[in-house]
């Protein structure tokens, strides 16, 4: 499968948002968005470009792929899904992304990135319900009790995440208990806990075509 090896400070600017794919750096002054906040490539910063409707939807879609860090067909895959299911296709979309267990592992503080986290899934540091679970797309459900490895609990750059997970705080439907570096899924995301500026409307407006 193809996989993006480029600098991730790049794929901010193109969108024109910080996606916070490199974790506390987004957040101190060596942040490339903050510096050059302008898309990358030589015509990044002409002024007065019209965008068409398609393009405004397209950049929509490339952002939450971004995000998530999910590739073309992966997406597109979670949209179909999406459309499948009772409820608006928007917000089934944006739950069903926020479910997965790499995104749950870096929402509750155990990394810093949701690339991180799909790096320690891949080597076994995490289970569920005490069961040993590798797959980053895994969908969580509520009551599902998520904890590190006995083995896995001396890896530092864990600790130092959940430590500095108070900058951009743990969503409600989430619990994470440092003491025992362990952590829970109390319910299901609603629409309203998801933050992060995205128009979904605009992402199903692109697929409908």
């Amino acid at each position: 499968m193809a996989r993006y090896t480029g600098s991730a400070c790049r794929l901010c600017r193109r969108e024109n948002q910080k996606l916070f794919l490199k974790g506390d750096r987004c957040y101190s002054d060596k942040c490339a968005f903050d510096k050059r906040g302008f898309p990358p490539g030589q015509h990044g910063q002409r002024r007065g470009r019209k965008v068409s409707d398609y393009g405004v939807q397209l950049r929509e879609k490339q952002k939450v792929k971004r995000l998530y860090g999910l590739s073309e067909k992966q997406f597109r895959i979670f949209f179909e899904r999406a459309e499948r299911m009772k409820g608006v296709t928007g917000h089934n979309l944006l739950i069903m992304l926020e479910r997965r267990l790499d995104n749950v592992l870096y929402r509750m503080g155990f990394s810093n990135s949701r690339s991180q986290s799909r790096q320690y899934l891949t080597h076994s540091h995490f289970l569920v319900n005490g069961k040993k679970v590798d797959i980053p797309s895994y969908q969580v459900k509520p009551g599902d009790v998520i904890e590190l490895r006995e083995k896995s609990r001396n890896i530092q750059s864990m600790v130092d995440s959940l430590d500095a997970v108070v900058r951009r705080g743990i969503p409600q439907w989430l619990e994470t208990r440092k003491d025992s570096l362990s952590g829970q899924v109390k319910a299901l995301p609603t629409r309203e806990d998801i933050t992060t500026p995205i128009q979904e409307q605009l992402i199903v407006e692109l697929y409908s075509k």
